[in-house]
């Protein structure tokens, strides 16, 4: 039966509190239960924080801006560009890293003399050094720093005291210096901007003589190339007989244009004479095979315009008009009339042969068109054919051209740079320039008391709260508070015991001298109080539990001594008490009360006695106590327990008492509990203050009848004052029972 099952933990403000109200709570706890420790801790660093600086050396930082020398390094762009080109933060950030290198800072070694000053080539300032020093480890007589390890020093002390930033996104730089001496910090300061530019300048000689070097034997290599490759394309083109026209043409593709103007016009030509030529072939068919006055009308532009054919024709009209004339005033049959018919078919006669004539004009130019015509066509099939390895050629024609028109380019390209690079070598500048001159500070840049303060003030806060976290973080490890122990089981702590040295009254003798001390505690006291709750929750349980096992998850958490307490506080309060000594291994409760050598348990079993053999009545406690020898421990004490005898002696002392206490053995080291649980009612876990919640987890995981029967819990050994933080109540609780 799970006696324990139906109780729930009660709930505390924490849990209680709404969720969105739960965060501020558990803060609210956490800085209760921790801020001692957050406070000391921040003090402590707050004192720190103050020795550092009462005691660090005052130090003045010089400032020198600069504007950055960007000229030949961003990439040309057009004027028009040029007002709204983007700052290129690579070529800023690069100007800085070279403010800050080691050829600028050897140059302002050098020109300040710093290998000779103490703070920047004296030995090392850190603390192994100084105690080194003190301690006198360090050999007096080693030699002197070479020139070499001096300036290695000065470099050193330089880069760790220099600081060069950007303004902004501009192309200006702030050169800061931090130095002992407010003088010196601004000599520095000043001196790097000005190593800064020499340097540029210095840069840019060289690269402009080691350019112009460089472009004046690459520019007779090129102007050798340049000639070569014109040669060879000259040599090329007198070996194939490659003729350049106009344009860039051949000369046969020249004339193949040429030719097909002309084969088009001969074409055109010869189109035009056949054209003409069967024209008047079909007024030659209409030629008349017998003689008649009908008159030739050729239309055809040569008939036309042929005089002949004009004479024949007036002449043949002519007579035309006189033979009609004469026909009708003499008639048809007259001698002129037949004269005149005869002259106008001779007439007729020579106007076609005329016109034969023409048409035999045109067949002979038609001929001399297509002559003409296949001539041209003739001559374009053999350019044709010729200019076909010439276009080959011309392939490679082209490829020497593209080449030696490439090294010409090159070449006048180098040609310009050379002459630009001698322009730069001999006038050589730079748009570097000091905008800001650094001045010597008149206040010290740090220590600074402010930051200094908050900063350790912060570490603390944070240091602290780190610590505190840890703290809970192991506390949450290992049982402190009540509420802790409620929530790991899930089962009411019944009482918390406080430490036998917290106690006001000062006992000696181990488990008596705890046990007289909380027996003998006030009645109206919060220990009285503690064993009365155990009580009421004994009482109150609806099961009525008679058997009551006390037990703990390891030895030494005070089991023994809660488990008399009880017993003695039940038998005062007018109950019949039975307290019996269940711990056969360690039968502490036995040499507590002095009944170490009576009859027991063991012997109970061994000669078949009854329980109330064996029982000792205790006139000092008005209990009634069941001992265990303190002889050799039996090996198999859980047998012991789990006898037929024992089982009968409980049924037995259930009718006789209203109590019946055991002190049981710790669960963890021993299989006795788990072996006998099933005699017991209920169980009470006693758990000392700090035990591990592990180890409380297994004891009670270990038998499912004790986690079932499990009444609740007792808190023993505690801290009160460590209880008053950090379980979250006022001091009111607490001196409630003080008086």
């Amino acid at each position: 039966m799970n006696i324990a099952g139906e109780f729930r933990p009660y709930a505390t403000a924490t849990e209680a509190a709404p969720d969105q109200a739960r965060s501020l709570l558990l803060l609210r706890d956490f800085l209760r239960r921790e801020w001692r420790l957050i406070a000391f801790m921040t003090a402590a660093s707050l004192a720190l924080g103050s020795v550092y600086v009462g005691t660090a050396p005052r130090k003045f930082t010089a400032q020198a801006d600069m504007f950055i020398d960007t000229k030949g390094i961003t990439s040309p762009r057009s004027e028009n560009s040029q007002e709204h080109q983007a700052v290129d933060d690579a070529v800023v950030e690069s100007e800085i890293e070279t403010t800050k290198s080691e050829k600028v800072a050897k140059a302002v070694i050098n020109k300040l003399h710093l290998t000779d000053d103490p703070e920047f080539v004296a030995p090392s300032n850190a603390i192994t050094s100084r105690l080194a020093r003190a301690l006198r480890l360090t050999n007096p007589s080693e030699k002197k720093p070479s020139s070499a390890e001096l300036e290695r020093r000065a470099l050193g002390v330089l880069k760790d005291n220099l600081r060069v930033t950007r303004l902004g996104r501009s192309y200006v730089e702030q050169i800061a210096y931090t130095s002992l001496d407010p003088d010196k910090a601004a000599r520095i300061a000043n001196a790097f901007a000005d190593a800064y530019i020499e340097y540029r300048l210095q840069a840019k000689y060289e690269a402009t003589r080691r350019a112009s070097v460089w472009l004046e034997q690459r520019i007779s290599e090129l102007r050798q190339q340049a000639s070569n490759a014109y040669k060879a394309v000259q040599d090329f083109k007198a070996e194939n007989g490659i003729i350049i026209g106009v344009e860039g043409k051949l000369a046969s593709e020249v004339e193949l244009d040429q030719l097909g103007v002309a084969l088009a016009k001969a074409r055109a030509d010869t189109s035009q004479a056949r054209a003409k030529l069967e024209r008047i072939q079909r007024i030659l068919e209409q030629r008349p095979e017998k003689e008649n006055f009908t008159i030739p009308d050729p239309v055809v532009t040569d008939a036309l315009n042929s005089p002949v054919i004009t004479k024949l024709r007036q002449k043949y009209l002519e007579n035309q008009n006189k033979q009609a004339e004469w026909s009708a005033r003499y008639g048809a049959e007259h001698e002129a009339a037949r004269n005149l018919r005869s002259e106008m078919a001779a007439l007729q006669r020579s106007m076609w042969d005329e016109i034969s004539r023409i048409a035999e004009s045109y067949k002979s130019e038609l001929q001399i068109a297509k002559s003409q015509e296949e001539a041209i066509d003739r001559r374009m099939i053999e350019i044709f054919q010729q200019s076909g390895a010439t276009r080959q050629a011309q392939v490679h024609l082209r490829e020497l051209e593209t080449g030696a028109n490439t090294y010409r380019g090159i070449y006048e390209a180098f040609l310009s740079r050379f002459t630009q690079s001698v322009q730069q070598q001999s006038f050589p500048s730079t748009e570097a320039r000091v905008v800001t001159e650094a001045s010597a500070p008149t206040k010290p840049s740090s220590p600074k008391l402010a930051i200094a303060l908050a900063f350790a003030a912060m570490c603390g806060l944070g240091l602290g709260t780190l610590a505190a976290i840890a703290r809970e973080q192991f506390m949450y490890r290992r049982v402190h508070t009540r509420d802790q122990l409620e929530k790991l089981l899930s089962t009411p702590c019944l009482a918390a015991f406080p430490a036998v040295s917290k106690l006001r009254t000062r006992w000696r003798g181990g488990h008596a001298s705890a046990f007289q001390q909380i027996n003998k505690a006030a009645p109206f006291s919060a220990t009285a109080e503690a064993l009365r709750y155990i009580k009421v929750a004994i009482d109150l349980h609806p099961v009525k539990p008679k058997v009551i096992g006390i037990t703990s998850a390891l030895p030494g958490e005070g089991k023994t001594t809660a488990t008399a307490a009880l017993a003695a506080f039940l038998a005062r309060s007018g109950a019949r008490t039975l307290l019996i000594d269940s711990d056969l291994r360690k039968p502490a409760l036995s040499k507590m009360l002095g009944y170490e050598r009576r009859l027991g348990l063991q012997r109970m079993v061994v000669d078949r006695l009854r329980l109330e053999d064996v029982i000792i009545n205790d006139l000092n406690f008005n209990f009634d106590v069941v001992p265990s020898p303190s002889g050799a421990p039996p090996s198999n004490s859980s047998d012991v327990l789990c006898a037929p005898t024992v089982r009968l002696g409980l049924e037995r002392a259930r009718e006789d008492y209203d109590y019946i206490i055991c002190d049981l053995p710790p669960i963890l080291p021993i299989a006795d509990v788990r072996a006998v649980a099933s005699l017991f009612d209920a169980f009470v876990m006693v758990v000392e203050w700090g035990t591990s919640t592990n180890e409380v987890l297994k004891a009670i995981q270990s038998s499912p009848l004790v986690s079932e029967r499990l009444l609740g819990t007792v808190l023993n050994k505690t801290d009160e004052a460590f209880m008053r933080r950090f379980e979250g109540y006022s001091d009111r609780r607490y001196s409630y029972y003080q008086n």
